[in-house]
């Protein structure tokens, strides 16, 4: 069965794409599904395909030499990812997990040139969104080496409300489910660490948390927290 154009029109990466053309990178591509926790793909895998998220969120995880669990970011609907071809790679550096329920389009590499043809911003957008992502991680550097780790783990959840928060009575939510231990992945720290503090912000009204879920409930304060500038 044939895709729907709507699935890509207007999605920043095919802006300014005609309906006819959409249905013609469309008709390479293959729609997928993946269950929570399911891989997309492995880290070091061969890279013979790459990705748009079309619903749900993906979780970029990279394992360290010493078997040590780094998550790298996360890929919100909409985005393109998987993208070693546009990089040069013939591999994965890392793996891409199913955050939540996914519906995923794969091509295969060999449509790469076709969609750069078809789509007049495609190769700008896409080395935009690698720039963005290597200048994310080269802060992340930083942050690891010159902050605190309350400060590191201050800013990693601000990062998430930014990219993928949605107002609630409570405050702001992260929109999909996300562990203290996925924390600590995210800020180099460990569990311990990431559940005292963040039990001492729920004592002081800044964050909400439950079963994988977060919110923020006073961004202001937390914000203050992940640039060094609280006072008590």
């Amino acid at each position: 069965m044939s895709l729907n154009n709507s699935l890509i029109l207007g999605l920043p990466a095919f802006a300014e794409l005609s309906g006819e053309d959409a249905d013609a990178i469309l008709a390479s591509a293959r729609s997928s599904r993946f269950p929570k926790n399911a891989e997309v793909f492995a880290q070091d895998e061969e890279a013979h395909h790459f990705f748009l998220l079309l619903s749900g969120h993906i979780r970029v995880v990279r394992t360290m030499p010493e078997g040590e669990q780094v998550i790298a970011r996360y890929i919100n609907e909409g985005e393109l990812f998987g993208i070693a071809v546009a990089m040069g790679r013939t591999n994965y550096p890392a793996s891409a997990v199913a955050a939540v329920d996914c519906v995923v389009l794969t091509w295969q590499n060999k449509a790469w040139h076709d969609l750069q043809s078809r789509v007049p911003g495609f190769g700008a957008n896409v080395y935009q969104t690698i720039g963005t992502r290597l200048q994310d991680t080269q802060s992340r550097v930083m942050e690891m080496s010159t902050r605190q780790v309350e400060q590191r783990i201050a800013g990693a959840v601000m990062r998430l409300v930014q990219q993928s928060g949605r107002k609630t009575e409570e405050g702001v939510e992260i929109d999909f489910p996300i562990s203290r231990q996925d924390i600590a992945e995210m800020t180099g720290t460990t569990l311990h660490t990431v559940s005292r503090l963040m039990s001492a912000w729920e004592e002081d009204g800044i964050v909400r948390s439950g079963r994988q879920k977060v919110s923020v409930t006073d961004p202001h304060t937390l914000m203050l927290i992940a640039e060094n500038r609280r006072t008590k």
